[in-house]
């Protein structure tokens, strides 16, 4: 996709597909969509004014203009001018793409609400990112896709606002949307082809792309580290288990080390445990946490912020063979700690407890783990926000400010002592189920074990990492949740944030969090 910036004289762009045009609910048209209205004689008014779009979020409404170097305008809501967040942008954006991508118009100039100026930066970059997120289909195993989404050429109108800011973000919103893309591709391959070995051959393509150290681990030199919980799941699979270990090191002089680790379940049976039969088939779905590691990883490869972090993404398949693990058994951590078995389907916080005990183990300061962990999540906060938990609240409190300006939703749930309490086992230090209530919280509690007293996150996004129905600005299924959110934390972390939670440009900071 080519972007470029242009002037507001549409007669000076050449022929463009389709102009598209925000609309705020109750406001008037002003600047160029004002302008635009008067060379077509009122026809935007009069589609405002019949009620065909009230300006409501997202929603759209095609205005065509044979005669005009721009052949159609898409009028496109944005909601109340007062509540209006840069964010908001990036589906603006997709929604465009997608609309007008599937009636075959891929050049598009896009004008951008007057609210952004200022805010240059954040406001093309999102932009961008919607733009390259909302051509993504499912249909990437189609021979012939019915129809598709996506852009070839945009423009973004630029009159009056800070040229250099936007280019910027155009950069940024580039690299945010290939990553958001990719961690999706990896989550939508099914999974005879995304193999734990396939993974790690695309974390170590990655690696390389972006300038980034790897390892990869197999079951041999996992097991000499003591990695018995991530092992035992691993044993009932004919693919062998590996262990992906991606560094950035952007602050040599620094000892800090943020440590991000993704559940890399390349697909879930649930083991002896099995599952139902009945849409067992999105469970190619269960290493998301592991997908969003990676492409977050490649994307500040390419972003190059001043901080240190380490992706770690432990992969295996969870199957019901003749040498899986059976409810009863009992392993050792690489911490020491012991696990009686009593459900196999829980098998996601028995290969993150190794992945968080190796975190620690090399040093990490800060970490954060993403998962498709809970059911539970699904019933407590649907498909709406993800859940976020910790031992640090000002670690978490961090977290939620960076991330909520980045479009992902996250709500803080407790952490109890009872939940940790609930995981005790009577033969071991620890059981992988509490049973049904709270599960989510149980689940936590247990990974709490398995980080000492290093600030640690969880974050379980059940509920957001893959969708059952399209929506306006994206495709059905994989989101690409948490990549956004981990990219704002970390220029926030680095001292380089794009925007503040109040949606106004935000001055730089260096966040430290003590152990």
């Amino acid at each position: 996709m080519q972007v470029r910036i242009v002037a507001d004289a549409p007669t000076g762009w050449g022929s463009v597909g389709a102009l598209v045009v925000p609309v705020f609910s109750g406001a008037a048209l002003d600047g160029l969509a004002k302008s635009i209205d008067g060379e077509l004689s009122g026809a935007v008014s009069e589609v405002i004014s019949s009620g065909e779009i009230k300006g409501k979020p997202f929603e759209l409404s095609l205005v065509h203009a044979h005669d005009k170097p721009y052949k159609r305008v898409l009028l496109i809501g944005l909601g109340e001018a007062n509540k209006f967040e840069p964010w908001m942008l990036a589906r603006y954006a997709g929604a465009a793409v997608r609309y007008l991508g599937r009636r075959n118009v891929r050049d598009l100039a896009f004008v951008l609400p007057g609210q952004v100026k200022g805010n240059e930066t954040a406001a093309a970059s999102f932009l961008i990112e919607g733009a390259i997120a909302g051509a993504f289909d499912t249909s990437v195993y189609q021979k012939e896709p019915e129809k598709r989404s996506g852009a070839e050429n945009v423009q973004i109108v630029g009159s009056g606002l800070d040229r250099t800011a936007l280019e910027k973000g155009i950069e940024r919103g580039q690299i945010l949307g290939d990553a958001i893309n990719f961690a999706r591709r990896l989550a939508i391959t099914p999974a005879n082809d995304m193999t734990p070995s396939h993974l790690a051959d695309e974390a170590t393509k990655a690696a390389k792309e972006a300038g980034l150290g790897i390892e990869v681990l197999d079951e041999a030199q996992s097991r000499k580290l003591g990695m018995g919980s991530f092992l035992s799941v691993a044993q009932g699979s004919s693919q062998p288990p590996k262990f992906i270990v991606m560094k950035y090191n952007g602050d040599p002089g620094s000892k800090e080390l943020l440590a991000l680790v993704g559940k890399g379940i390349t697909f879930d049976t649930g083991g002896i445990s099995i599952k139902p039969a009945e849409r067992m088939e999105e469970m190619k779905y269960d290493m998301s946490g592991g997908a969003g590691v990676i492409a977050t990883m490649r994307a500040i490869g390419k972003l190059r912020p001043k901080i240190n972090v380490v992706g770690i993404v432990p992969a295996t398949e969870n199957m019901p063979g003749s040498k899986a693990t059976k409810p009863g058994d009992i392993f050792t951590a690489m911490n020491g700690k012991t696990i009686e078995v009593i459900n196999t389907d829980a098998e996601g916080r028995l290969i993150l407890a190794d992945a968080l005990a190796y975190a620690n183990k090399i040093g990490a300061s800060k970490i954060i783990d993403v998962a498709t962990l809970t059911g539970a999540c699904v019933i407590a906060l649907g498909h709406a926000a993800s859940a976020a938990v910790s031992n640090n609240d000002e670690f978490v409190q961090l977290f939620l400010l960076a991330a909520k300006p980045s479009g992902e939703r996250y709500w803080q749930m407790p952490l109890y002592e009872d939940y940790s309490t609930a995981m005790k086992s009577d033969i071991a230090d620890l059981k992988n189920t509490g049973g049904r209530p709270a599960g989510t919280l149980t689940a936590a509690a247990f990974l709490k074990s398995f980080v000492d007293e290093t600030p640690w996150i969880h974050l379980d996004i059940a509920g957001t990492a893959y969708l059952d129905g399209e929506s306006a600005w994206q495709a059905k299924g994989p989101t690409g949740t948490p990549v956004r959110a981990f990219i704002s934390l970390i220029e926030q972390l680095s001292g380089t944030p794009v925007i503040h939670t109040n949606g106004t440009p935000a001055k730089p900071t260096t966040a430290t969090v003590s152990p």
